[in-house]
């Protein structure tokens, strides 16, 4: 069972969240509510190829809700690869509550369309989104998210996911739990991904276990190939792999 995270209301935790949410909405809905897709960054914090990806799917007919997960409790870039990084901080299981609030957020927009949720997250992200999903209902969740009025199903309305370059190692629960909602799912791996490694096996499992996901290889790149600015060695910026995940989004959005 994991240490009990910081203990908050589900209102307190969108009322930290929200100041921080960069929202795009997309163009000429008619006053019809829209699909929303939630994105969710990597460890090393928001990244300007996110915006970008917001931009993408608001074109695509989806308002796009970016969260910054460590604004609103001052974690820096430096102190996210110190940290989160290397997970003695904010492991995947706590962080879902971000999703959870935001998800409570959203249903409560008059411009959302709450049974057309999806969500997008990179790295960390991708393990905050798989862990969402793995943990059991009840005290478990409130536990591990710090949410401590969390009731229901807080995933409701979540129809899609994508994971991209995830985490799947030490400390998540990707392949050794069943999905308790199951969304449709892509899962992006980087050949050359030499940060979180290999992820395929443990996608592999999950799938197994009845997780309705594609797993897609993109060939040559590494992790976080979106970024053009990545002061880590390992990574490399790919436009064509970068073109290839925006149109796999924009697919996502047009089959909600």
């Amino acid at each position: 069972m994991p240490v009990q995270a910081f203990a908050e209301t589900v209102d307190q935790r969108i009322a930290r969240l929200e100041p921080h949410y960069i929202i795009r909405h997309p163009e000429n809905t008619g006053g019809a509510r829209a699909p929303v897709v939630i994105m969710l960054h990597g460890c090393g914090g928001p990244r300007p190829f996110i915006e970008n990806m917001a931009d993408a799917a608001a074109a695509a007919g989806a308002t796009a809700v970016v969260v910054d997960s460590f604004a609103p409790r001052r974690i820096s870039r430096m102190a996210a690869f110190a940290t989160v990084c290397t997970g003695a901080r904010l492991q995947g299981r706590e962080r879902a509550g971000d999703l959870y609030a935001t998800i409570a957020w959203v249903r409560r927009q008059p411009w959302a369309d709450g049974d057309r949720i999806s969500a997008i997250g990179w790295s960390h992200g991708g393990w905050t989104i798989m862990d969402a999903l793995a943990l059991r209902t009840g005290e478990e969740m409130r536990r591990a998210t710090g949410l401590e009025d969390l009731q229901g199903e807080p995933l409701r309305g979540l129809e899609a996911t994508m994971i991209v370059y995830p985490y799947t190692g030490v400390g998540t629960y990707t392949g050794h739990r069943d999905w308790r909602v199951a969304p449709r799912s892509t899962a992006i791996i980087a050949q050359r991904d030499y940060i979180v490694g290999s992820s395929r096996a443990a996608l592999e499992r999950q799938r197994a276990r009845g997780a309705p996901m594609e797993i897609i290889l993109f060939e040559n790149a590494t992790h976080a190939f979106e970024d053009e600015n990545a002061e880590d060695p390992r990574v490399r910026y790919n436009p064509a792999a970068t073109a290839r995940e925006r149109d796999l989004l924009c697919d996502m959005i047009k089959a909600l």
